[in-house]
């Protein structure tokens, strides 16, 4: 017994916030909802209305032969059936209404809470699964408000309007009528809770499948490069199969559902026929009587009958309420304070002091990181993979915070200010290049959407990308396909630097940005960061050595600790670990590597 009430507590809390979150979407469109309960409050007057005609026609017309009446009952009948059709119609388009603008709003909070995570969330969270959420599982919700939140409150109005009326006709056959009604409630919450958990395991390997197939596609090179294919359409087919186990199950469980709570309506039609039948023996019960009564007890079985055929709605809706509402609870590490006041513009400076970094609790990558770099000048971080190079650059930009020290920017803590005016300010140019699968000016202005067409150009020419640029037919109206996979490395890494020139920061971070290119698109690229650097702070990750030899200042780092730092000539002739990734990189000296002919990132200065 208390395991049981423990299951069913959460399943009534979370079908109470469910209902509670969508109204407060569906508040705002009062008028609408009030007219649709309008108009179903008179779909319930006009049956309401019918079985009287009926019980008139029975008991009155045809006993007394008024031949007279019969065009006027009729004429009564067909407009109330008309009137119906009319009100059905209102109140079905006014509820669609509402469903569409209600999860359309709900959807939209989802996706803003979404951007508003920080990057740890989406570190542990599938595309796929997020993709799933907002759109079928919101989805889902449409349906409820569509098709069910008004009318069964309608029909729970209509019920007890109908119940006290037969009350008042016939109280013991009322009575012996509505005792099936507990068996109905009692099944409905019992069955109810296992079709939910039904629901919820078809919703998550649903989410399974959705993010396998997002995974695959944006991998499909690799996946031909590796001839993969049978083994991925194996794996595909393990999580459709399993979806599809999950589906079966709960369709065993609504399929249950309403063949027995028919079974359930009979049995009370068959008591009120009965003794209806035994009382009309008796003469205490017209047979027109009996007519209305029994389509009485049709319209008070009407919410029952509703609610199993909403019931798989409602529970599949409360199982989706409960993935939406994981993701709505969940809040950002992340957070602007309060009086967090805007960043003012920068001069460059920047310090990491006693800083601390942890992915995981148990594996520290940063260990009291200190760390300077002046204004207009450029820091290069070199050092083995995982040695926090990348880290160094996420602390900067606030996609994480320190778990410990602070990192400042012109002597201002990057926690109090407003992390849009931070990120605002900085430039970040990668080596894993994000275009958008629109046109190249779309892409270069993506920063500053309201750019002009001579802005855009001018940032592009400053990238070496405008020659390329105006070679295709539609120029920069030219779409650069999804992950802008039209264009060549180097064609897309020049873009990602007009975007950083267009947007004009003040601080500018490149993580690895050359390490892909072959020689012509590295030098091409080289040119551009020299427009894109000059006068600016540069923080560089590199591990391409030949890069970074004008840096003002080289950092080593080593699990997660600098270990030492200087200009390349003064690491040279330390012979330390600086020396020794230079000595792995140029085995027999500079001077016979292809890689020193190469010209290295421009010193802002």
């Amino acid at each position: 017994m208390t395991r049981y009430a423990a299951d069913v507590q959460p399943a009534r809390r979370s079908i109470w916030n469910m209902y509670k979150r969508l109204w407060t979407h569906a508040g705002s469109q009062w008028k609408t909802m009030l007219a649709a309960a309008a108009a179903m409050i008179a779909i319930s007057l006009l049956e309401f209305a019918i079985p009287q005609l009926t019980a008139y026609t029975i008991d009155h017309a045809i006993p007394d032969k008024r031949y007279d009446q019969l065009l006027w009952i009729a004429a009564g009948i067909l407009g109330a059936a008309l009137l119906l059709g009319l009100f059905s119609y209102v109140s079905s388009h006014l509820l669609s209404l509402v469903g569409l603008r209600t999860v359309n709003s709900l959807r939209n909070e989802l996706y803003r809470h979404i951007q508003s995570q920080d990057m740890a969330f989406f570190d542990k969270t599938r595309t796929g699964d997020l993709m799933s959420r907002i759109t079928g599982d919101v989805s889902i919700l449409q349906q409820l408000v569509s098709s069910g939140m008004l009318q069964i409150v309608t029909e729970m109005v209509t019920f007890l309007a109908i119940a006290l009326y037969m009350l008042y006709i016939d109280p013991l056959l009322t009575l012996l009528m509505l005792a099936t009604f507990p068996l109905l409630f009692l099944f409905t919450r019992k069955v109810g809770r296992r079709m939910r958990t039904s629901f919820r395991a078809v919703q998550e390997t649903s989410a399974e499948v959705n993010s396998h197939l997002q995974e695959n596609l944006s991998g499909i090179r690799l996946m031909k490069a590796y001839a993969s294919e049978p083994y991925e359409a194996e794996r595909f087919t393990a999580r459709t199969s399993r979806n599809m186990q999950a589906s079966i199950k709960a369709n065993r469980f609504s399929s249950m559902f309403s063949p027995t709570i028919d079974l359930l309506n009979y049995l009370g039609m068959t008591v009120v026929l009965l003794f209806g039948a035994w009382q009309a023996m008796s003469g205490r019960l017209s047979i027109g009587a009996i007519v209305a009564f029994l389509a009485y007890l049709r319209l008070l079985q009407n919410p029952v009958r509703q609610l199993s055929r909403l019931m798989n709605t409602i529970q599949q809706s409360a199982a989706a309420y409960e993935r939406i509402e994981e993701v709505l609870d969940t809040k950002p590490t992340i957070i602007e304070k309060e009086n967090a006041r805007a960043l003012p513009e920068i001069q460059g400076l920047v310090e990491y002091r006693h800083v601390d970094f942890a992915y995981q609790t148990d594996v520290p990558v940063l260990r009291d990181f200190h760390l300077t770099i002046a204004p207009g000048t450029m820091t290069a971080l070199v050092g083995s993979s995982g040695a926090g190079k990348s880290t160094v650059a996420h602390l900067l930009s606030r996609f994480y915070d320190p778990t410990q020290g602070s990192v400042l920017i012109d002597g201002i803590d990057v926690k109090e200010v407003q992390v849009a005016s931070l990120r605002k300010q900085l430039g970040i140019v990668s080596q894993d290049i994000v275009l958008l699968n629109g046109t190249i000016r779309e892409n270069i202005a993506y920063g500053k959407p309201d750019a002009t067409d001579q802005e855009v150009e001018e940032a592009a020419k400053a990238a070496h990308a405008h020659a390329f640029i105006q070679s295709f037919p539609d120029g920069y109206q030219s779409a650069v396909g999804e992950r802008g996979v039209k264009l060549s490395g180097g064609q897309k890494q020049r873009l990602s630097i007009a975007r950083a020139i267009l947007k004009n920061p003040r601080l500018i971070i490149l993580d690895e940005a050359t390490a892909a290119l072959d020689t012509e698109s590295e030098q091409l690229i080289q040119q551009a960061l020299s427009t894109l650097l000059a006068g600016r702070t540069c923080l560089v990750i590199a591990h391409r050595l030949s890069t970074i030899q004008q840096a003002d200042q080289i950092v080593v780092l080593e699990q997660g600790e600098i270990i030492e730092s200087g200009t390349h000539d003064e690491l040279l002739i330390r012979h330390g670990r600086y020396r020794q990734l230079y000595d792995l990189q140029f085995p027999k000296g500079p001077n016979h590597s292809p890689a020193h002919n190469k010209e290295p990132l421009p010193s802002t200065r």
